[in-house]
């Protein structure tokens, strides 16, 4: 698994970001039987550079705590199956599946863990487990399938042991 991280700002969170991100994004590809080593991206910025993505992307002009953009389109949410015959689903130097780029602003995750009653940490690794669902294809606009990742959200957290 090959994890890209970038940093923008001056905030600093208060654990190992790198240790924390592959750990969560390697347990949500187990928890959804991903059989391909995986390749993501992810970018940890301000409110205000994802209050810019997310206006320029979603057409919505505020900030928001985590933007997924996935690289592969799904039938059926999770389902890898069709993959090896998509053009450009895996990268060409390492065979990893390119899953896409996850975007977090830190001044969400440092305030919506205060809000919530829960570690910064945790926050931090919910939104990445939110956001890897994204990128297998999963949604939360349907009642029904805001209660599917949802579970799936909290098997991710569970078996990577960080709970509220």
């Amino acid at each position: 698994m090959t994890l890209f991280i970038e940093e923008e700002g001056n905030i600093t969170l208060p654990f190992d970001i790198k240790e924390t991100a592959q750990l969560m994004v390697e347990t949500s590809l187990a928890c959804e039987n991903c059989p391909y080593e995986a390749e993501v991206n992810l970018l940890l910025t301000t409110d205000e550079e994802i209050h810019v993505m997310n206006r320029e992307f979603r057409e919505i002009d505020r900030p928001t705590d985590v933007l997924s953009f996935p690289m592969l389109e799904y039938e059926t949410p999770g389902d890898l199956s069709g993959v090896e015959e998509m053009d450009d689903a895996f990268n060409p130097e390492t065979g990893e599946l390119v899953l896409g780029d996850i975007v977090i602003s830190k001044d969400r995750v440092l305030a919506q863990a205060e809000q919530y009653g829960h570690s910064v940490k945790r926050e931090y690794a919910f939104l990445i487990a939110h956001s890897m669902l994204h990128l297998l294809g999963y949604d939360h606009m349907e009642e029904e399938e805001r209660k599917v990742m949802e579970d799936r959200q909290r098997k991710i957290m569970e078996k990577a042991g960080i709970l509220r």
